[in-house]
């Protein structure tokens, strides 16, 4: 009994620690598509293509 106490011990204390990082992962994510968005901004880019206003066919 005393073993598995142990490895519960064990176990979920790596569980922690696993969704700690994943949490810190999500929350740096965040903050790197909106620190991101910022520096678009400021710059003028819309992050969307630059597409030609008028198509030429004459060739």
């Amino acid at each position: 009994m005393t073993n598995v106490i142990l490895f519960l011990n064990s176990f979920f204390s790596y569980l922690l620690v696993f969704a700690i990082i994943v949490a810190l992962v999500i929350v740096a994510c965040i903050f790197g598509v909106k620190w991101k968005k910022s520096s678009d901004a400021k710059k003028g880019i819309s992050g969307q293509p630059n597409m030609p206003d008028t198509v030429n066919t004459k060739q």
